[in-house]
């Protein structure tokens, strides 16, 4: 299933698989979504919960007792509900069920909220925790900006001069191995050799948002000011850049395991929600 919204400026397309939005476009109807071609890759803007990223082994403990997760969790790829809508946003929702709770055992409701404001699409993450105890999680984005023409026509601006330094993945971990952006003005010029050794991943930044600048001129801006890391990422020759708000990342090497020992992870309270959300810009 299919749910659109739209305003005067923009209409989003989301599917009900994994709440996942598929198609942004303007007025003119120019899409700014990556279209999911899977000679490239074959997702637009996947949520990643209840880990962002990929476990050791694909493996964590809680309680010493052993479960299993795929890269980035599960929540991609299971069918939400909508649960209200209006002409200009919607929400979605997916329960704990007896499948979930085989590989992750916590009661939980996750809900994915899209609204239209102006030329802006905000994307909102609440996570209710229904358990009577803890529960750790990572919860991200990872939405694919449709790139047309030549992909090194394209720069990245974040908001703050800083240190771009990122953490580089080995075998899909988080090594400790690091590396810094260069930068010319003050951009980052696109260029495939960047991502040669998969996501650029940054686990802190005092930037709240970059822009995708096309031949200089500002294009998409993503705001990501709730979030503490970020990935960016594309395919080889693929027509498309992906920035990626997260709330943790991979497993480091020397991981214990202990879900909840998890560098980066976040911790509910029982009964809490925690909110969080970020923006795609149409410039």
């Amino acid at each position: 299933m299919i749910t659109i919204i739209s305003n005067s400026k923009l209409t989003a397309s989301i599917k009900h698989t994994g709440a996942e939005l598929f198609s942004l476009k303007n007025k003119h109807n120019k899409e700014y979504i990556w279209e999911g071609n899977p000679a490239f890759w074959g997702k637009h803007s996947p949520v990643l919960f209840p880990i962002v990223g990929t476990l050791k082994n694909n493996t964590y403990t809680i309680n010493n007792i052993s479960y299993h997760l795929p890269r980035h969790g599960f929540a991609r790829d299971i069918e939400f509900s909508l649960i209200s809508k209006t002409d200009e946003s919607a929400v979605f929702s997916i329960q704990s069920n007896d499948e979930t709770l085989k590989i992750y055992p916590f009661e939980f409701e996750l809900q994915i909220i899209y609204t239209l404001i102006d030329s802006q699409l905000n994307i909102n993450y609440k996570v209710i925790n229904k358990t009577d105890s803890k529960m750790p999680f990572s919860i991200g984005a990872h939405p694919a900006i449709a790139l047309s023409e030549n992909f090194q026509d394209y720069t990245l601006e974040f908001e703050k001069k800083e240190a771009l330094e990122y953490s580089l993945l080995e075998n899909d971990l988080i090594s400790n191995k690091t590396k810094q952006l260069e930068t010319k003005e003050d951009q980052i010029q696109l260029n495939y050799q960047l991502f040669e050794n998969d996501a650029l991943i940054f686990k802190s930044l005092e930037s709240n948002s970059l822009t995708i600048l096309k031949s200089n001129i500002p294009y998409v801006k993503v705001d990501f000011a709730d979030f503490p890391s970020l990935g960016i990422w594309t395919k080889e020759n693929a027509p498309f850049i992906c920035i990626e708000p997260w709330f943790g990342y991979s497993d480091t090497p020397e991981n214990s395991g202990n879900l909840f020992e998890k560098e980066g992870i976040l911790t509910l309270e029982a009964n809490q929600t925690f909110n969080s959300k970020f923006s795609i810009e149409i410039l």
